[in-house]
């Protein structure tokens, strides 16, 4: 499971707003990112260019799984897993009661 950013998410809102109100003013986009991050004081201009790919595919301008999708696989598969648990035990227990009822026969 993935460890809680120290990043507000409002923080994590502004800064991607602000590379794109700066990106003209750059070369490139990721020089557009460090300068950004630098001012914001965002550790890594690494982490800040995750959260603009991040919010690309949120609005839809870029292939990938969105925020709203990834949570809801991490979902489905917690739910998942709980079943496979629950199938373990059902297995386990009917085991158990069909040896209990071929014993007393």
């Amino acid at each position: 499971m993935a460890r809680k950013s120290p990043y507000p998410a409002e923080l994590r809102r502004r800064a991607v707003a602000m590379v794109a109100e700066v990106r003209s003013e750059y070369d490139t986009e990721f020089a557009a990112i460090t300068a950004v991050a630098g001012k914001l004081g965002i550790g890594s201009a690494e982490t800040l260019r995750k959260w603009v790919r991040q919010s690309e595919i949120d609005a839809g301008t870029r292939s990938g799984v969105s925020t709203v999708e990834a949570e809801e696989i991490r979902q489905l598969k917690r739910k998942v897993a709980e079943l496979e648990r629950a199938n373990e035990i059902l297995k386990a227990a009917s085991s158990y009661f069909a040896k209990e009822l071929a014993f007393k026969l």
